[in-house]
């Protein structure tokens, strides 16, 4: 069963007064950043966006959410245009976006506070899921007092606190070294195979991609819209030691071999950048 469908999705930006940009060859002072985007998407399936960068992968996500309107096409999620943010959907952004007031606990209560949860109830589900990303002794932290990667794992728990269908993931682990990131990696896929969410994960990381992803749509350079859209074939439960088997490294082949042509295009594409006509 299908939750999102994505049917011919395009997105123009105007540039500013007097710049000009190339779409398809032709001189506008509009630029393209999706030029048909269609995709289905599994009722709690895990699908991971790649593509180059200026693609269009988070202006997917933002219109999915209802934070920005398509020109034209349509999302759809569970059968009903998105045209606005909706309480099925949650959000976590690339960086941290954590309310510097309010502590650790406070944060992650914030969705259900706003949507009317008693504190009991809401203390109640923010410290489950503290315990469930190895913060229960950070409760009372604020965001100045936590390291990156504590953190992003606040904002991710405040992003399942509401139980949302669909979460999306844009680069959240980007801003990350190394280490945390594949660290986190394995503690989402851990706390994710437990639920029946639908995640749309935006990253550069093909490795990353292959590691989380049920399926990789790989997005052309601008405007995009998906090129193909590869099966993830590695068994489930995922842990970390699946990165040196040898089909772990068949798959990363497949997505980079989609991946390549278009990130090479996109290059030589921002040669012809915006620029002032006059």
């Amino acid at each position: 069963m299908d939750i999102i469908v994505a049917k011919d999705v395009r997105k123009k930006f105007k540039l500013k007064h007097g710049q000009q940009v190339k779409n398809n060859g032709i001189v506008s002072n509009e630029i393209d950043a999706l030029g048909g985007f269609d995709l289905n998407i599994k009722k709690g399936e895990f699908l991971v966006l790649v593509g180059p960068s200026g693609s269009g992968k988070s202006v997917f996500l933002d219109i999915v959410g209802g934070l920005s309107t398509p020109t034209s096409g349509v999302v759809y999620l569970d059968d009903k245009p998105v045209d606005a943010p909706s309480e099925k959907t949650g959000y976590v952004f690339q960086q941290y976006a954590l309310f510097p007031w309010r502590t650790a606990l406070s944060n992650i209560e914030f969705g259900l506070e706003s949507r009317g949860v008693v504190k009991e109830e809401r203390v109640k589900i923010a410290r489950e899921l503290l315990s469930l990303f190895g913060l229960s002794d950070f409760e009372d932290r604020y965001p100045y007092q936590l390291s990156g990667g504590m953190q992003q794992r606040v904002a991710i728990a405040r992003a399942l606190a509401t139980k949302p269908e669909v979460l999306l993931m844009d680069e959240p682990f980007a801003a990350l070294d190394a280490q945390t990131r594949e660290i986190l990696q394995n503690e989402l896929i851990r706390i994710w195979e437990g639920t029946d969410t639908t995640v749309i994960f935006v990253t550069h990381s093909i490795d990353e991609a292959v590691f989380l992803a049920d399926r990789v749509a790989v997005v052309t350079a601008r405007p995009g819209k998906i090129k193909e859209i590869i099966e993830i074939d590695l068994p489930r439960p995922r842990h970390g030691d699946i990165r040196s088997c040898s089909a772990f490294a068949a798959n990363r082949h497949k997505v980079w071999g989609a991946l390549k042509a278009e990130v090479n295009k996109a290059q030589q594409d921002w040669k012809h950048a915006p620029v002032n006509s006059k």
